[in-house]
């Protein structure tokens, strides 16, 4: 029997293009199954999600992610990650705690920000169930609530806190180690999936972050290719 293609959603930011492919690198290269990744772009959205941006929305996809039972056709169980992130482990390890007994999985980070910036001056904004929203594992059939119509009008707080749901019974814990909070938690080179959620290494203000060696060789590897077009010399890329 062929191995089950899992379904992958990436919030994709046209402020962080360069996060989004790197980050599909490394799932590419630990895959033992089959992957498909679809990009949560404002451009593949029209006349789906008409929201406007609000004032402390860090990203381009700080609300559409909510979408993503609905582009699955609510069916099966999709994946979806931010795009500032890496995965350093087989996603199908991630894929394989999937449980019929939750709408949501997640993982329950249970801390504060101390900074009020990160990445290009945004606010750090503060609420409860800070990033669990970052990495989730859709049950699409039990998310049937977030409909275009419910994404683009309810609160930001009622989609984040996962309010759509009847309680928080339904959602269920993934380890940390899948949502790894770069400047959060200490380093830990086993970290399943990276997030630099302050900032990441592609950013200038964050270029010696936790992790940034390990995104370089993912990035590395995106940008090198026989015969390619860019070579990498220490930290510029030269046209050949």
């Amino acid at each position: 029997m062929p191995a089950s293609t899992i379904q992958i959603y990436i919030g994709y930011d046209s402020g962080e293009i360069v996060a989004f492919h790197t980050l599909c690198q490394s799932i590419i290269e630990h895959a033992s199954q089959p992957v498909s990744i679809t990009p949560i772009a404002l451009s593949g959205l029209s006349g789906v999600f008409a929201r406007e941006r609000h004032t402390l929305q860090s990203t381009e996809f700080s609300f559409s992610r909510f979408l993503t039972p609905y582009l699955s056709g609510y069916k099966g169980w999709s994946i979806f990650l931010d795009c500032d992130m890496i995965v350093q482990r087989d996603i199908a390890e991630l894929w394989n705690l999937r449980d019929q007994d939750y709408s949501l999985m997640c993982c329950k980070h249970d801390y504060q920000p101390k900074e009020d910036l990160k990445f290009l001056g945004n606010t750090q904004t503060k609420y409860e169930k800070k990033n669990w929203s970052s990495v989730m594992l859709f049950n699409n059939a039990k998310c049937l609530t977030l409909t275009p119509d419910y994404v683009n009008n309810c609160s930001g707080l009622e989609l984040h806190q996962f309010k759509w749901l009847e309680n928080d019974d339904l959602i269920g814990s993934l380890p940390l180690s899948w949502n790894h909070l770069v400047g959060v938690y200490v380093y830990d080179p086993a970290a399943a999936l990276v997030h630099y959620t302050e900032g990441g290494p592609y950013f200038k203000d964050y270029a010696a972050c936790d992790y940034s060696v390990e995104w370089h060789k993912y990035f590395n590897t995106l940008i090198s290719a026989k015969n390619g077009i860019f070579v990498k010399e220490d930290t510029d890329l030269v046209l050949v």
